[in-house]
């Protein structure tokens, strides 16, 4: 298979002409191996995977004696199996004055962050890869960072083709999964069936401790049934059959694998009565529409839920832009008591860029009015629009676009 370039390379091999050690998190066969396996060709690179049972067992009991069989400079992969080796890895880092010593994959449970951070602080530079964005599929990358100014709008869209609703509900049907790329839509369907229950409740069975597969199969279900919504755990716990508590600690596990990105809401000692719960994501869409029994693409993008998936595949694509980008991006959304809703505030160098996101090609220019509620509460506002299917960049006023889902 063809490997397609990842936008995180850059960052990555930026990272490890610094750090001694570097860790990739993130979901399940998103492409953390595939990536670093070709960073590494050419060099002499050794690579160990603690899938390996005999492999993780001499991690876990002689870490020393691992590092003697499995010498540095080294990938690692599925380091959260063996947490033992994190302690020989400080002392190997201590006495080598080599950066990029150590290239390690793992998923993102919690578990695994306090441990490095505990660990391997100042030695470790940790990043996440997602599945792949759509434009990484179309082979386009920009250059610098997204401020949403008309500038920028417009020298991405010099590199892209016109804005289509087709290629991006196809993206967003698919998913990002690469093994998939090119899979007809039967593939497509046992693929995820197998994820489900190879990776899925394998892992929530290991890192969870959660045996009932049946329960935790509805749960997620569940949580695909509200995708871009606020999360409410009552829908969820009713709908597996648990108590409330324990449907908050499964999406606490979900979001630690990687596979749902809770948007937390905007906090404002300057705007009262604010929402406090979160908004529910998948990280990969193709897998929301799987859970979902959304079929084909067209029934996706004709369907009572097609502009909540326009709206996750928007969070995604913006998530992944700035995990890989130079400058690292707070992202929330607004809503007030008085059920007042901006989707999006993202937060970069001190100033706040407001987003609606609509599916429609020719939404309302009038959504931007509400924008103004950031010069009440004297906050710093950046540029920013309509992120919609229109087909290229049109101005609505000095500081906001009506800005093409693809350039982003």
């Amino acid at each position: 298979m063809e490997y397609i370039c990842r936008s995180l390379e850059r960052k990555f091999t930026h990272m490890s002409g610094f750090f001694k050690a570097v860790l990739v998190t993130g979901a399940r066969q998103v492409g953390k191996t595939t990536m670093l396996r070709h960073l590494a060709e050419g060099q002499n690179r050794n690579y160990v995977t603690l899938d390996n049972l005999l492999a993780r067992n001499l991690a876990k009991y002689d870490p020393v004696l691992f590092f003697q069989t499995y010498k540095p400079p080294i990938i690692i992969d599925e380091v959260q199996y063996a947490p033992e080796l994190f302690s020989q890895i400080k002392i190997i880092c201590d006495e080598s004055e080599e950066a990029g010593l150590f290239w390690l994959t793992g998923s993102q449970h919690f578990s695994l962050m306090k441990n490095i951070c505990e660990t391997l602080a100042g030695r470790i530079g940790i990043l996440a890869l997602y599945s792949l964005s759509y434009n990484e599929k179309q082979g386009i990358f920009f250059e610098g960072d997204l401020d949403f100014s008309l500038p920028c709008l417009q020298a991405r869209q010099s590199l892209t083709p016109k804005n289509d609703v087709i290629r991006v509900f196809e993206h967003i049907w698919r998913g990002g999964m690469p093994q998939i790329l090119h899979a007809d839509a039967e593939q497509r369907l046992e693929y995820f069936n197998a994820y489900i229950t190879t990776y899925l409740m394998r892992d929530v069975a290991e890192l969870g401790g959660i045996a009932d597969t049946l329960r935790f199969s509805k749960f997620l279900i569940a949580c695909a049934a509200l995708i871009s919504q606020q999360v409410n755990y009552k829908t969820l716990a009713d709908a597996a059959e648990i108590t409330q508590p324990t449907a908050k600690e499964w999406l606490g596990l979900l979001e630690g694998m990687g596979i749902v990105y809770l948007l937390k809401p905007f906090s404002s000692k300057a705007l009262k009565r604010l929402a406090k719960t979160p908004k529910l994501y998948f990280y990969d869409t193709g897998l929301a529409a799987h859970l979902s029994m959304w079929l084909t693409r067209d029934t996706l993008m004709n369907g009572a839920a097609s502009g909540h998936y326009f709206e996750n595949f928007v969070v995604g694509e913006l998530l992944k832009s700035y995990a890989y980008s130079q400058n690292t991006a707070n992202m929330t959304y607004y809503r007030d008591a008085n059920a007042k809703e901006i989707d999006l505030f993202i937060e970069v160098l001190g100033s706040i860029h407001p987003l609606e996101i609509k599916k429609s090609a020719n939404p309302n220019n009038r959504e931007v009015k509400k924008f103004s509620l950031l010069d009440k509460a004297s906050l710093e506002q950046g540029c920013g629009g309509i992120i919609c299917m229109c087909e290229e960049v049109i101005p609505i006023d000095s500081k906001n676009c009506f800005i093409p889902g693809n350039l982003i």
